[in-house]
C-alpha cells in the first residue's frame, strides 16, 4: 500500500512547528528561516525520492543528502563548488562549527544573539529530526512514533531555561503534532470510507470513535500520572512543573555556575569567587550617591536543616509601576531618591541582576525580568544578566537606632514572622541566644546584642580557609572556633536572630568596589560579599545588619544602627565610616541620630500597621473558572441558538375581504391559500430539530430511512408507551414527508405542540446523565463540530493533493507541442 504523498510535506510543516520553543532561546528569527531552508530541501529530497519508487532506505540517503545540500547553502566556507555543494573542505567547516558551539553553549545565557556555531547546531539539530519524521510517518506509518524525536527539540529550552517554560510555543509545537495525526487518520479513513467497531457493526452519528474513545482514556491516564502523581507522592519532583530545585551546596566557582540547574546556589558561587586567586570584574556601577550601600544580588532566607538555601522568588514586570515607599516615612527614618546605573560584564552569567535594596523603576530592561518585592530581587525565568546595561532609581532608607527601639513586634501570624522565623532546633544556639538578649525588652536591643557578640573582642576572627556551609553543625562549629567569613558571619547572626523570635534573612551582593572614575565603582570577585538582614515591622521593613568584622572586607560600610564594634571610638557615628583601603566612603546615615535616639524615652512611636499583604490571588482564580464555565456553555449555547433560529410557527390559510360585484358596500370572505415554501421550511425546521433531539438523547438515527419509516420505528420503539408522543412523532414524520414530496405541504398541523411532546417523552425514558449531557453539552452541537471539521481537513488533504499531482504532471514539453514546425 503506497503512503499518500501529501504526509511528507504535513511532516516537514510539523517539524518546523514543533521548533517552536526554541523561539525563546535565541534573540530572533535567523534559526527559523534557516531552518525552514533546510527542512524544504530535505522535504523535496523525500518527495522526489519516493516519485522515483526508492525503497526507504534510499529514500533515507536522499533525505540526509539534501540535509546536507541544505547546510551547505545556509552555512557556507568558501570552497564550496556551485556555491552549494559541499567539498572536504566543507565538512571541516562544519566541525569547527560544531566545536565552536560546544565552547559557546557555556559562554552564552539566553536568549542568544545570532552566532553561527550555535545556529548551526540548531538548524543541524531540526534537519535530523526532520529526516526521523519523514522516516516515521511515511516511510514506515507510524506518524504517533514522530512525537518521540519532536518532543528532543522541545527538551532544549527545558535543559537551559532558569525555570518553566513558556506554554505558547509547546501549544504551537503540539498543533503540529496532531495536523500530522490528523492528516495519517482523514488519509487512512478515506480508504476504508466509514467507521466501523471490532463487532462489525456500523458506528451512529453519536456514537464516539472507538479509538478515540480508548485515546482519550489514554491521556488522562497520562496527565494523571504525569501530572498528579509526582504532586500526591511525597518525594518526587513535579517534573516540569517544579524545575526549580536546591542546589546541592556545591559549585566551581563562577556565579551561577554551580548547583542545579533551576537555582543558582549564592553561597556556593560565593564561596568559590572568594577563593580564586585572579581577580576577575563582574560589575560596573555608577549612582549618584555619596556613600551608597551594599549592591544587593539575591536572597536567602529558607532555613532548613542542611542549612540555608534561596527561595524561588516570583514577582511581576520591572517594566510595569513598581512600588515606591514614598515619603511618608516613620519618624527616625530617611528616605531618599537616587539614581544607579550598572553595567554587568560577561563574567557574571546568573539570572539575577545586581540593583540596590528598593527600586522604583528600571529602564532598558525587557519584559522577561521581574522584580519580587519581598525579597527585592530582579531576576528573570528566561535571560541572563551577562552583559546587560541598565539603570534604575531607588530609595535609600536610613534608621536611627531611637526609631528601631520603637518599632512594634510583627504579630505572630505574620507570614513574614512564620516564614522568617523558622529554623531547626539547636539547644546550644538557643542557649547562647537566650543567654545574649536576657533582660533586653524591644527588638532592636536584642539584635544590637547578637550583632556585637560577633566581634573581635569576643575572639571572632576573619579566614576564608574555612569549610563552607550555613546547616546547624556548621553553624555551632563556627560559633566554636569563631573563625569564618562573611558567610559564616551572615547566617549566624540570621540563625541567632531567628531564635530570638524575629525575622532574618542573609543577603548576598557587593561591597563598594575601587572607583573607576567620578562615581563609578568597578565591583570584582572580591566584593562579593553577605550581610544580614532583620525586618522591624512593616512601617520599617528589612534592616541591614553586617556582623563580618569590617577590616577585612574590603568596601565595607558602617551604619548609625549597625556601628563598626570593632573601633570603640566610633561607636555611633553619624555619618558612617570604612575600614578598608579601597572603601568608598562612609555610610550615609541621618544627621540627627544622636538627637533621635534621646526620643525613645519620650515614647517615640511609628506608624501603626498591618504585615505587608501580597495581592491576593482569588481573583485570578475566579477569573479562570469563569473562563473555563464560558468555554464549556458554548455548545449549550449554540443548542439553544439553533433551537430558537428552528422555531416552527404553525402556518395557516388565510382569508381576505373582497367587495361583491353589483351590492354596493357589501363584502364577502375569500380564501387566498398558504405560503407553500414557509409551511416547508416549517416542517424541514422541525424534522432537524427531532433528529438533533434523537441525537441528544442517544437515540439511533438511520440516515437510509425515509420519514414515515424513522417515526413508525420511534413509535414502535422509543415511544411505545406513550401515545401522545407515537401520535407527534408520526405527525412530524407525515409533515417532512409531505414537506418533501407533495405539492402541498402540510398545514396548520401542531407541529411545535408535537415536537414538545416528543421531547418530553424522550427526556422522561433517559437517565440523568444523559438529561445532564443533552442539556450541557449537547452531543448533536458536538457531532455537527467534528464532522465540519473533518470535511474541511479533507477539503484541505484533497485541494493540496490535487495542486501536486498538476504540478507532477507539467511538463515543458507541452509548450512546444503546439509550435507549428519551422
Amino acid at each position: 500500500m503506497t503512503p499518500h504523498r501529501n504526509i511528507g510535506f504535513v511532516a516537514a510543516a510539523a517539524t518546523l512547528l514543533a521548533a517552536a520553543p526554541l523561539s525563546a532561546i535565541f534573540e530572533r528569527w535567523t534559526w527559523l528561516i534557516q531552518a525552514a531552508v533546510v527542512v524544504a530541501v530535505v522535504a523535496g529530497s523525500a518527495a522526489l525520492s519516493r516519485l522515483g519508487r526508492m525503497p526507504l532506505w534510499g529514500q533515507v540517503l536522499a533525505m540526509l543528502a539534501g540535509l546536507t545540500l541544505g547546510l551547505t547553502w545556509v552555512f557556507p566556507g568558501g570552497t564550496e563548488l556551485l556555491a552549494f555543494v559541499p567539498t572536504p573542505a566543507t565538512f571541516g567547516h562544519f566541525g569547527d562549527l560544531l566545536q565552536t558551539s560546544l565552547q559557546d553553549m557555556r559562554s552564552y545565557g539566553v536568549k542568544v544573539p545570532d552566532v553561527d556555531s550555535l545556529l548551526f547546531l540548531a538548524v543541524l539539530g531540526i534537519g535530523a529530526v526532520a529526516v526521523v519524521v519523514d522516516v516515521l510517518a511515511v516511510g514506515l506509518r507510524r506518524p504517533a512514533l514522530a512525537g518521540l524525536p519532536m518532543l528532543a527539540i522541545y527538551s532544549v529550552p527545558v535543559a537551559v531555561y532558569v525555570d518553566s517554560v513558556p506554554a505558547t510555543p509547546f501549544v504551537v509545537g503540539a498543533a503540529g503534532y496532531l495536523w500530522l495525526l490528523v492528516t495519517d487518520n482523514v488519509d487512512r479513513v478515506r480508504r476504508f470510507g466509514r467507521r466501523f467497531t471490532g463487532e462489525g457493526r456500523d458506528v451512529d452519528v453519536w456514537e464516539a470513535s472507538p479509538l478515540a474513545a480508548a485515546g482519550r482514556r489514554l491521556a488522562v491516564v497520562g496527565v494523571i500520572v504525569a501530572v498528579a502523581l509526582p504532586l500526591a507522592v511525597p518525594g518526587m519532583t513535579g517534573g516540569l512543573l517544579n524545575n526549580v530545585g536546591a542546589g546541592p551546596g556545591e559549585g566551581n566557582g563562577r556565579p551561577g555556575q554551580g548547583g542545579s540547574s533551576g537555582r543558582v546556589d549564592l553561597f556556593a558561587a560565593l564561596s568559590g569567587q572568594l577563593n580564586q586567586s585572579e581577580v576577575i570584574d563582574l560589575v560596573k556601577v555608577s549612582t549618584n550617591e555619596t556613600t551608597p550601600f551594599y549592591l544587593r544580588l539575591g536572597v536567602v532566607d529558607d532555613l532548613r536543616p542542611s542549612g540555608f538555601q534561596a527561595r524561588v522568588p516570583t514577582g511581576r514586570s520591572v517594566a510595569r509601576a513598581l512600588a515606591d515607599p514614598g515619603d511618608d516615612a516613620p519618624r527616625g527614618v530617611d528616605r531618599q531618591r537616587y539614581r544607579a546605573t550598572v553595567e554587568v560584564t560577561k563574567n557574571l552569567n546568573m539570572p539575577l541582576l545586581p540593583v540596590y535594596a528598593e527600586p522604583v523603576k528600571t529602564d532598558d530592561l525587557n519584559g522577561n525580568w521581574l522584580y519580587d518585592p519581598n525579597q527585592q530581587v530582579v531576576f528573570s525565568n528566561r535571560d541572563n544578566a551577562r552583559g546587560k546595561s541598565y539603570s534604575f532609581d531607588y530609595v535609600r532608607s536610613t534608621f536611627s537606632p531611637a526609631a528601631l527601639r520603637a518599632a512594634p513586634s510583627l504579630p505572630s501570624d505574620s507570614p513574614v514572622m512564620r516564614q522568617q522565623t523558622e529554623r531547626p532546633s539547636v539547644p546550644a544556639v538557643e542557649e547562647l541566644v537566650a543567654e545574649l538578649v536576657k533582660g533586653k525588652s524591644n527588638n532592636y536591643d536584642k539584635v544590637r546584642a547578637i550583632y556585637d557578640y560577633f566581634s573581635v573582642e569576643n575572639g571572632f576572627t576573619y579566614s576564608l580557609s574555612t569549610r563552607n556551609g550555613s546547616s546547624g553543625e556548621d553553624i555551632t562549629d563556627f560559633l566554636a572556633t569563631k573563625v569564618g567569613y562573611c558567610q559564616q558571619y551572615a547566617a549566624a547572626m540570621a540563625w541567632l536572630v531567628r531564635a530570638a523570635g524575629i525575622p532574618a534573612r542573609v543577603a548576598v551582593g557587593f561591597s563598594n568596589g575601587s572607583k573607576a572614575d567620578g562615581d563609578a565603582y568597578v565591583l570584582t570577585n572580591r566584593n562579593l560579599h553577605a550581610w544580614t538582614e532583620v525586618n522591624f515591622g512593616p512601617a520599617i521593613g528589612w534592616v541591614p545588619f553586617d556582623a563580618t568584622p569590617a577590616a577585612a572586607v574590603p568596601g565595607s560600610v558602617r551604619s548609625a544602627w549597625a556601628p563598626d564594634i570593632d573601633a570603640p571610638e566610633e561607636t555611633t557615628p553619624s555619618t558612617g565610616s570604612t575600614s578598608a583601603p579601597d572603601a568608598a566612603g562612609p555610610s550615609a546615615g541621618p544627621n540627627e541620630a544622636d538627637r533621635l535616639d534621646k526620643d525613645t524615652d519620650q515614647g517615640l512611636a511609628l506608624n501603626q500597621g498591618g504585615p505587608a499583604e501580597e495581592s491576593p490571588v482569588w481573583p485570578w482564580w475566579l477569573a479562570g473558572v469563569l473562563v473555563l464555565l464560558a468555554l464549556l456553555a458554548v455548545p449549550a449555547l449554540r443548542r439553544s441558538a439553533l433551537r430558537r433560529r428552528r422555531r416552527v410557527r404553525a402556518v395557516a390559510p388565510t382569508a381576505t375581504a373582497l367587495p361583491v360585484p353589483g351590492q354596493r358596500g357589501e363584502t364577502r370572505p375569500v380564501v387566498v391559500g398558504v405560503d407553500a415554501e414557509a409551511a416547508r421550511a416549517d416542517a424541514h425546521a422541525a424534522w432537524d430539530e427531532l433528529l438533533d433531539t434523537l441525537v441528544d438523547f442517544h437515540v439511533r438515527v438511520d440516515p437510509t430511512e425515509t420519514p414515515r419509516a424513522t417515526a413508525e420505528r420511534l413509535a414502535r420503539e422509543a415511544l411505545a408507551e406513550r401515545g401522545d408522543a407515537a401520535t407527534g412523532v408520526r405527525l412530524l414524520g407525515r409533515a417532512e414527508e409531505r414537506a418533501r414530496y407533495a405539492r402541498d405541504p402540510l398545514t396548520d398541523a401542531g407541529l411545535p405542540a408535537a415536537l414538545r411532546t416528543v421531547r418530553g417523552a424522550l427526556a422522561a425514558g433517559a437517565d440523568r446523565r444523559t438529561r445532564l449531557l443533552a442539556a450541557l453539552l449537547p452531543p448533536s452541537v458536538l457531532q455537527r463540530w467534528r464532522t465540519g471539521l473533518a470535511e474541511r481537513s479533507a477539503r484541505v488533504v484533497t485541494t493540496s493533493g490535487q495542486v501536486r499531482q498538476q504540478m507532477t504532471r507539467w511538463s515543458p514539453r507541452r509548450l512546444l507541442a503546439g509550435r507549428p514546425a519551422r
